[in-house]
């Protein structure tokens, strides 16, 4: 007879980033600090805070997933579901860590450049409004 085991699901507006995993165990953590997940959990609704969920497959390897806060339902000790606005997912923390960083650098590089072109559209209308207002002033309307 097999372990009992909890299925595992963490998704954010964008994507599954963890899809019904069999898992033994979960570790997370909300305001009043870590606590743990096991089979046959009561049911429970937590807000997690911004950090690292941690897992352990039924053959023993540990998983990782950096969360950005978040929502943790247990339902009928047989299921964990994490929803949030952002998951990064690791093989371990030293991976973990760097898959953070590259993901954080893309999102402020996504940022600077979305930045550049808002400043250009933004210069653009200002252009387009100015001609179209010179030539009213040249002739005398709106005065």
């Amino acid at each position: 007879m097999t372990d009992p085991t909890l299925d595992l699901t963490i998704a954010t507006p964008a994507q599954v980033v963890v899809d019904g995993l069999p898992i033994a165990s979960l570790r997370a953590e909300d305001e009043s600090g870590g606590f743990g997940i096991h089979a046959g959990h009561e049911d429970m609704v937590t807000l997690l805070s911004a950090s690292v969920v941690r897992w352990t497959t039924p053959d023993g390897h540990a998983h990782c997933c950096a969360v950005d806060g978040g929502v943790l339902i247990v339902s009928n000790g047989a299921a964990v579901s994490i929803a949030c606005r952002e998951a990064v997912q690791g093989e371990s923390l030293q991976r973990l860590e760097a898959n953070v960083h590259g993901v954080r650098a893309a999102q402020l590089d996504a940022m600077r450049r979305a930045r550049v072109e808002q400043t250009r559209l933004h210069a653009h209308a200002v252009r387009q409004m100015l001609r179209y207002l010179r030539p009213q002033r040249a002739r005398g309307v709106g005065e």
